[in-house]
């Protein structure tokens, strides 16, 4: 065949086309199955050196395309245990909740978590800590997009001893922020640190604002690093595979903190 122009123009639609169907001969439909992983456990477990009583809660995981809630789970057997030689078996206060009865948080000590739920066996353990003094809670002025931006920020002398993790909680108008807060002091041991807790939203004059500031270790702050990493910053969403310090591949956290509290009103 003579390739003329017009020819040429005819062979390159031809095989256009054909390259076309091709494309489409050879795609595979491939149905993913979001149901298909079985539910697991999620365990959060609390105790600080504040007066207890401290709460353990058991929950379930549910498929993807059912509601973001998770069913509680009763009639687990629940202890924790602290160097000092003490043990405490749980409670069931609620359904999924659990609290103790004689064990104090005491910083220095490291506590044990036990728990059998479902046939199942999960354990983790948690060192309480010194506290670092919480100094002042301020609100400072930060540009935005369009106007400056109020925050609460709080602000402490981290010890140059030991590496130092701290987690926030800030709780505006008696509703707790679901942002994450952690850092450590890796690059800021030793020194006066002021810290800004930017929630996805700012602060309004007249709000009340209470920051909860926690000492915790090295495995609770993995836990948490790894969550907001996962999650995008939010704690009521689905735990995405974060580094739990719980064994037997459970969810959530085991962590014995200290905590300090300030409050203020944005004037």
């Amino acid at each position: 065949m003579i390739l003329n122009s017009r020819n040429i123009k005819k062979y390159i639609w031809l095989l256009g086309i054909s390259c076309l169907f091709l494309a489409i001969s050879c795609q595979k439909v491939i149905n993913i199955n979001l149901n298909s992983v079985s539910p697991a456990i999620v365990i959060v477990g609390n105790i600080n050196d504040q007066l207890g009583p401290y709460t353990v809660t058991l929950s379930q995981t549910v498929n993807f395309s059912d509601p973001n809630t998770f069913p509680p789970v009763s009639g687990a057997f629940i202890t924790i245990a602290d160097n000092a030689g003490t043990t405490d078996t749980l409670v069931q206060i609620t359904p999924g909740t659990y609290h103790t009865k004689k064990i104090l948080g005491v910083s220095g000590r490291t506590y044990y978590l036990t728990v059998i739920a479902n046939g199942q066996t999960y354990t983790s353990s948690s060192t309480m800590p010194q506290a670092v003094t919480f100094d002042t809670l301020i609100v400072v002025e930060q540009p935005g997009f369009r106007d400056t931006n109020l925050y609460p920020q709080a602000q402490f002398q981290d010890p140059s001893s030991v590496s130092n993790y701290y987690r926030f909680i800030e709780t505006r108008n008696d509703t707790v922020q679901t942002r994450i807060f952690t850092i450590d002091d890796q690059y800021s041991n030793g020194r006066y640190i002021s810290y800004t807790l930017r929630s996805d939203t700012a602060l309004a004059i007249g709000d009340s604002v209470k920051v909860e500031m926690q000492c915790i270790d090295q495995g609770t702050y993995q836990y948490f690093s790894t969550f907001r990493e996962a999650s995008g910053g939010q704690t009521n969403v689905t735990p995405a595979n974060p580094i739990s310090n719980i064994t037997n591949n459970a969810l959530g956290y085991f962590s014995a903190h200290t905590s300090r509290y300030k409050a203020i009103k944005v004037p």
